[in-house]
């Protein structure tokens, strides 16, 4: 990321310096698809992928953002006194909700501010690049305004955001990882209870590789909502004789034992890999502590099957790269990340084989699909912070 270009940037478009700059990531979810909304256990990591703000306060009540990723928007200018939701703003909806949502928090947010934002997540490609601008802004407020918000809050208003204003009915897996990341270390959180722990995570001689279908997900018009009314109807027929909140609270054991109370087939489907995902989860924490990585390669292949099979969230996009990355040499294990249908998979690749995995993965990719996929090495980073001025990468 060119920190002179953004600079130079904020110069031209707002005739003044930049004061302060800030940065928050994108990530990925090693394991634990589709368990955040469902009380169970999620397994993501911040990567270096993100989003970059250069900003400074203005006197009066305006806020001007301009996004380099998307110059035909020119620059989305509103009031602090009107924070309403407008379709026309596009991408600055997600900075307006957040500003809103701080603001009815109570903070104080006195002035208005200008700034330019860059970011080089895929767009559309389900390394959450809308959780990155919500935690961005979040900062971004935090640090011109010195309002001390207290992280957890900063990420439950990232939700808020989401849920609320943009309306999409997700979980907080996304802001918990962009909010709280740290580099070489993913995070056990447990949905249900926001309880959480680091684990180190020492891929010696290999490397994560995210795969883009560079088929656009579109996550409120997809079928995310449908999927999370499906599991919602599991857990109210299984709360007929069963005292849980979430399906994310059962061992395998307990829902093979009462599957039955679920009347629908589907339904069921996904109850079971809400279920099982969950324990896979855990198991993964477990045997990465351990050291075996192999192990873990192998349940994330699980993942992959059961997110294919019973929450039919893949496609065909995604199913071609995980299935061509599983008969590659080298290859620990590969699955979708993200809440899918599009968007992007994840595969554990031997360093040396790194280079042979992209060229036979892209042309098996190239051949069935009839467009390219992209790829990219993946370092896991620090979560939203602010940046010194000429700390861009």
């Amino acid at each position: 990321m060119n920190n002179t270009k953004l600079t130079a940037t904020f110069r031209e478009l707002f005739e003044a310096q930049p004061e302060q700059a800030f940065f928050a990531p994108g990530r990925i979810n090693l394991i634990g698809e589709h368990t955040d909304y469902n009380g169970g256990h999620v397994f993501p990591c911040a990567i270096t992928y993100g989003t970059y703000a250069a900003a400074g306060k203005r006197e009066d009540n305006l806020v001007r953002l301009y996004s380099v990723n998307f110059p035909d928007k020119g620059i989305i200018e509103f009031d602090l006194t009107q924070l309403e939701y407008d379709k026309e703003h596009h991408w600055a909806n997600y900075p307006k909700g957040m500003i809103r949502y701080i603001k009815e928090a109570g903070f104080d947010i006195p002035q208005g501010f200008e700034c330019v934002i860059e970011g080089n997540i895929p767009n559309g490609a389900g390394l959450s690049s809308s959780a990155s601008i919500e935690l961005l802004t979040g900062v971004l407020v935090d640090g011109l305004f010195k309002l001390g918000i207290p992280r957890l809050d900063m990420i439950q208003i990232g939700k808020r955001v989401e849920n609320e204003f943009i309306g999409v009915n997700s979980g907080i897996m996304d802001q918990f990882a962009i909010g709280m990341g740290k580099k070489d270390a993913g995070i056990l959180l447990d949905c249900q209870t926001l309880n959480f722990q680091y684990a180190p995570i020492k891929l010696l001689g290999y490397k994560i590789l995210i795969m883009n279908t560079n088929k656009r997900r579109e996550l409120a018009d997809s079928k995310y909502n449908e999927r999370r009314g499906e599991c919602e109807q599991a857990l109210a027929q299984l709360q007929q004789k069963l005292s849980i909140q979430a399906l994310g609270q059962l061992t395998e054991a307990e829902f093979d034992e009462n599957q039955t109370l679920i009347t629908d087939e589907t339904v069921r489907k996904r109850a079971k890999h809400a279920v099982y995902e969950n324990v896979r989860t855990l198991k993964a924490l477990e045997e990465l502590k351990a050291g075996n990585l192999e192990a873990f390669g192998q349940l994330m292949n699980q993942s992959h099957i059961s997110l294919r099979d019973d929450y039919e969230v893949t496609g065909i996009e995604l199913d071609s790269l995980v299935e061509a990355a599983w008969k590659q040499p080298g290859v620990l294990g590969a699955r979708m990340t993200g809440a899918g249908f599009g968007g992007c998979a994840i595969a554990i690749v031997e360093d040396e084989q790194v280079d042979n995995f992209i060229a036979n993965v892209g042309a098996a990719y190239q051949d069935k699909i009839g467009y390219p996929a992209h790829f990219y090495a993946a370092s896991i980073g620090d979560g939203a912070k602010e940046i010194q001025m000429g700390e861009f990468e």
